[in-house]
């Protein structure tokens, strides 16, 4: 087959491209599943970890959550979170079924990693003077929620499939609030490290924890923006 002039495409070279073109499919449909399972993650971890606390506010942060994933998510993999709406779009014509089990698989396994995640470090954890005691799950704490920060400004403030949009203000500040009701009597939900030095020269946090706080939000911070430029690779 003639694509150019002076050009023949061998079987060869026409293998080589079906091979890249598979490839290049299987790989959107990874970033799809991946972005499933970081936001049902999210919000079965919310889930958990409000309830756990008998927060009266659960569910706000809960829809907070999920309001926020959503906004992050949705131009990658349509933002499910959820297998009976992944069924529903499958009966809707929406999602294939190879897909549509994917997604299930994906949505499964991110809320048993978040109740592995609540039930190892939030149910155990006691509301302190954020000092050196309960700093293992404090920073568990600072290192989720400020990756779940991170990620929802990188897809919804940056992503070339958002632009100019007025409603990112809106998933980001919801995210902060469902992190603060979510895990603020265990960490103090600063997800900033100015927030982090602020408050402990107020007295809020134990100097000697600084570091850690610091350290384990910039941690977060950087693997947000990993994970943006895995799930968008063509959005430099």
């Amino acid at each position: 087959m003639a694509t150019s002039l002076g050009h023949i495409d061998t079987p060869e070279s026409l293998s080589r491209k079906g091979t890249h073109a598979w490839s290049g499919a299987h790989a959107q449909a990874g970033r799809k599943y991946a972005t499933e399972l970081i936001g049902t993650f999210f919000l079965v971890f919310t889930v958990g970890a409000t309830v756990i606390i008998h927060s009266a506010l659960a569910p706000l942060a809960i829809g907070a959550e999920l309001m926020a994933m959503i906004y992050a998510g949705a131009h990658v993999s349509g933002g499910h979170y959820n297998p009976a709406v992944t069924v529903a779009a499958l009966v809707r014509g929406r999602i294939g079924a190879r897909d549509a089990a994917a997604y299930g698989v994906a949505q499964l396994a991110g809320g048993l990693l978040a109740a592995a995640a609540v039930g190892s470090e939030i149910r155990h954890a006691r509301v302190t003077a954020f000092s050196d005691h309960g700093m293992p799950t404090a920073a568990v704490a600072e290192l989720l929620f400020t990756f779940a920060l991170c990620y929802v400004v990188l897809n919804v403030a940056t992503s070339r499939a958002h632009p100019d949009n007025s409603f990112y203000g809106l998933a980001i500040g919801f995210t902060v609030v469902a992190g603060a009701i979510a895990v603020g009597g265990i960490s103090g939900a600063a997800f900033n490290p100015a927030v982090t030095l602020g408050a402990t020269a107020l007295g809020l946090f134990a100097w000697s924890t600084l570091w850690m706080y610091i350290a384990v939000q910039l941690i977060a911070g950087a693997a947000a923006g990993l994970a943006f430029r895995v799930l968008n690779p063509e959005d430099k």
